[in-house]
C-alpha cells in the first residue's frame, strides 16, 4: 500500500489518489454535489433524471457511441443519487487509464443533455419509484427517513412522480449548469495509477470547468415520533431510526463497535432476543451511517402481524438496554465485534472501487482521507472500558418509529 495523494486540481478540485501494490484495476468515484437535497422542491427527483441522462453521451459521442468507446477500453461505468451527490464511478485497468480520463471527464463536465433523451430518462426514474409497491421494507425506510431528517435530508433519492413529470429540458440542462461545478465536486483514484500523470492529465482535461456549487439548506426540522403506512399484506416492516454521532466525532468508531455488538452476525444481541430466543421475526437488524454533520443507527425488524407488537416492544427493550448499567458490552461480545470490524475493513480494501469511493466520501465528510493503516489503529486504539464509557453518555433521544403493514401498532413509551 502506497501513501495517499491528495492534489488540488487547477479547477480547484481535489483529486484523491491512492496507488495500490498488487493490483491491475483502477476503481474512480467522482463526487458532483448535485444530489437529491440540490433539487428544487417543486422538482423532486431531478437528481434521478439527471443520473440516466449522464449515462446518455458526452462531449462528440452520442449515448452509443459513448458506451461502445467505454467498451473498447474496458470500462464500466455507473451513476447514483445519495443525499448531497450525484456520483459517477468507473473501473477499468490501470494501463487504459489515459484513455478512460477523457471519457469519464466528458460525462462531468460535457454531458450532451439530449432533448430527445429526458423522455426515456424520466420513464426510468418513473418506474424506479413504481416498484417500490413490490418493496415494502425499502417504502417503510423512505417513509422512516422522511419523518426522522430535516426535509431535504430526508429525501429519497427517487423523487416524486410529480415533480419528475414537471420536469423540462431546459430545467434539467440549467440545474447541471449550476450545480456540476468544481466547488464542491471530489475525485478519488485507486488502483494501479500514478499520482502525477493523473493530476496532469485532469488538469488539461478540466480546463475552462469553473464555479462553486451553492450550498445545501437543511430545511425544516423532521417530525419523529410514531408514523404508520396502511398495507394489506401478511407481513409488518418496523423501522426505529435514533441519531449516533456524525463521523468526524471521535465517538463514531466507538458507535460502531456498539452497533456491532446489537447487530453483527448470528450472536448479536438484537438476532438472540428477537429472533432466535422468541421467534418473533424473520430478520432484524441494526446499521450505523455517519455523515460530516449528523449519524444515524436504523434498526429494522420485519415479522407477521401476530408478532408485531411483541417485535417492536423487544427491539425498544434491547436499543434501551444497552445504555443502561446492566446493559454494559462483555469482554466477549466486545472481542466479537473487533474482529467483525476488522474484517470488513480488509474485505473493504480488497476492491479498487470500493476503496475510490471511500475516499472519496472521507474527503467530504473529514477534508481529508484516511488509509486502511489509520482505520486500523482507530480500531486498536479503542477498549472495552470505553466503550462501556461511552454507553454512559450515550441517549437514544427523539427516535423515530415507521411501521407498514395492516394495522398500526402501539409505540413503546
Amino acid at each position: 500500500m502506497s501513501e495517499i495523494v491528495v492534489t488540488k486540481l487547477g479547477c480547484g478540485m481535489p483529486l484523491i489518489v491512492e496507488p495500490i501494490s498488487g493490483v491491475r484495476s483502477v476503481g474512480l468515484s467522482w463526487l458532483i454535489p448535485a444530489g437529491a437535497a440540490s433539487d428544487p422542491a417543486d422538482r423532486l427527483g431531478t437528481a434521478a433524471v439527471l443520473r440516466e441522462l449522464l449515462l446518455r453521451g458526452a462531449g462528440e459521442m452520442d449515448s452509443r457511441a459513448h458506451a461502445d468507446a467505454m467498451d473498447r477500453v474496458g470500462a464500466a461505468k455507473s451513476t447514483g443519487v445519495s443525499t448531497y451527490h450525484l456520483s459517477v464511478s468507473s473501473c477499468f485497468v490501470g494501463a487504459r487509464t489515459a484513455d478512460v480520463l477523457p471519457l469519464v471527464a466528458d460525462m462531468v463536465k460535457a454531458p450532451r443533455l439530449e432533448p430527445d433523451a429526458l423522455a426515456p430518462a424520466a420513464s426510468l426514474a418513473l418506474q424506479e419509484i413504481e416498484s417500490l409497491a413490490d418493496d415494502p421494507q425499502r417504502r417503510a425506510v423512505l417513509a422512516a427517513r422522511e419523518r426522522h431528517y430535516p426535509d431535504t435530508i430526508g429525501r429519497s433519492g427517487l423523487g416524486t412522480i410529480e415533480g419528475i413529470t414537471a420536469l423540462t429540458h431546459a430545467e434539467v440542462v440549467q440545474s447541471w449548469a449550476t450545480l456540476a461545478r468544481p466547488g464542491g465536486s471530489i475525485l478519488a483514484l485507486a488502483g494501479d495509477i500514478d499520482p502525477a500523470a493523473a493530476a496532469d492529465q485532469l488538469d488539461a482535461l478540466l480546463q475552462g470547468w469553473t464555479g462553486q456549487s451553492p450550498p445545501v439548506e437543511d430545511g425544516a426540522a423532521g417530525e419523529r415520533g410514531y408514523g404508520h403506512l396502511e398495507d394489506a399484506s401478511n407481513q409488518v416492516q418496523i423501522i426505529l431510526i435514533h441519531d449516533a454521532p456524525p463521523e468526524p466525532d471521535d465517538a463514531s468508531v466507538l458507535e460502531r463497535v456498539v452497533v456491532s455488538v446489537l447487530s453483527g452476525g448470528m450472536s448479536s444481541r438484537l438476532f438472540t432476543e428477537v429472533r432466535e430466543k422468541r421467534g418473533l421475526c424473520y430478520t432484524v437488524s441494526a446499521s450505523y451511517a455517519a455523515e460530516r454533520t449528523f449519524g444515524r443507527v436504523l434498526a429494522y425488524v420485519g415479522t407477521g402481524p401476530d408478532r408485531a407488537q411483541e417485535s417492536l416492544d423487544v427491539l425498544v427493550a434491547e436499543l434501551q438496554r444497552i445504555n443502561s448499567p446492566g446493559g454494559e458490552v462483555t469482554r466477549t461480545e466486545f472481542d466479537r465485534a473487533l474482529v467483525g470490524l476488522k474484517s470488513s475493513l480488509v474485505f473493504s480494501g480488497e476492491s479498487t472501487a470500493g476503496r475510490a469511493a471511500n475516499l472519496a466520501r472521507d474527503q467530504f465528510r473529514l477534508g481529508r482521507p484516511r488509509s486502511l493503516d489509520e482505520l486500523e489503529r482507530r480500531l486498536d486504539r479503542v477498549t472495552l472500558d470505553g466503550v462501556n464509557a461511552y454507553l454512559r453518555t450515550r441517549s437514544l433521544g427523539r427516535v423515530t418509529i415507521q411501521t407498514l403493514g395492516p394495522s398500526p401498532l402501539k409505540p413503546p413509551v
